[in-house]
């Protein structure tokens, strides 16, 4: 059945040191399920405006991502401004425009129903637990939140917490969640929220992942230049899921290969605004970067 992405697609303004552009595709799901799909079959659940481009359309489709999970409604597509100064991992927000995403409320298509391996996006835990209880019984569920809904939903969100397997989340958030300002204890106490796995990501630091007694971590693939960090960390978690799809077995070893890819897909998707990067990509060129990145961090 491939993999499931729940999320959001929108239309992304942003702005650089080195650029600018409006009304990119953007969105987590869009991110997540074009990097995935390098490593599997996708399938997509979200929700667009009737202001939504065929030429976005062809993107998915062109990368086999299913789309009868999309489902179009009366307004406007989900938009975001933001810009960055050339600290990349502080983010200003300019705008936020919700429309047709306000009312968000996913039916999965029947054919879906039966995905083993579902990445719940970043949006509202409500909605995350919703869309669960509609699976038959995934094999694997890796769920993404953000600083809002620790804040603002936060029962909720440790309620979704003892039903999912790998949990994603930044160092920022983690110490929100927790009240920790230490990695491991961080990462101990949410591991007893109920998630198998804890994965930490680090912008440019690079990724943490704790699982039972283990401890992992890896930096970040080094580039010469940044273009546009948005979408990273939705990449690394396509890239994640995408990988771990297509494994016999989930083990220690898999998962951190896991890593490495989702790690190698953020890489390039920052090479560009909006997913540019990600669409001229090959297989073949993931693999040259994964034995790069490989070199990298060997002693």
């Amino acid at each position: 059945m491939g993999v499931l992405v729940i999320g959001s697609v929108a239309f992304d303004t942003i702005k650089t040191p080195l650029a600018r552009s409006k009304n990119i595709l953007g969105g987590s799901a869009s991110y997540s399920s074009v990097s995935a799909s390098f490593f599997s079959p996708v399938n997509l659940v979200a929700v667009v405006g009737n202001d939504f481009p065929d030429e976005y359309r062809q993107l998915f489709k062109d990368r086999k991502v299913d789309l009868t999970g999309l489902s179009v409604k009366p307004g406007k597509t989900f938009s975001w401004e933001g810009e960055y100064g050339w600290d990349f991992n502080d983010p200003k927000t300019i705008a936020t425009h919700l429309n047709v995403f306000a009312d968000f409320n996913p039916r999965i298509p029947r054919e879906y129903k039966n995905s083993e391996y579902l990445f719940l996006a970043n949006i509202d835990p409500q909605i995350q637990a919703a869309v669960l209880k509609q699976l038959t019984k995934p094999k694997l569920v890796i769920c993404d939140t953000m600083n809002y809904w620790i804040e603002n939903k936060r029962n909720q969100l440790l309620r979704l917490l003892k039903k999912v397997d790998i949990f994603l989340l930044n160092e920022s958030e983690a110490k929100q969640l927790t009240g920790e300002n230490n990695l491991i204890k961080m990462a101990k106490a949410i591991i007893k929220l109920g998630p198998k796995t804890i994965i930490i990501k680090r912008g440019e630091n690079g990724v943490l992942l704790f699982s039972g007694d283990s401890v992992f971590c890896i930096p970040a693939f080094l580039l010469e230049s940044v273009f546009d960090p948005t979408g990273a960390g939705d990449t690394f978690a396509g890239g994640l899921i995408g990988y771990l799809s297509k494994c016999k077995t989930f083990n220690e070893a898999n998962l951190r290969k896991a890593i490495t890819y989702g790690s190698i897909m953020a890489s390039f998707a920052v090479e560009s605004f909006s997913l540019d990067k990600l669409k001229s990509i090959r297989n073949r060129d993931i693999e040259r970067r994964y034995k790069k990145f490989k070199q990298q961090i060997s002693f």
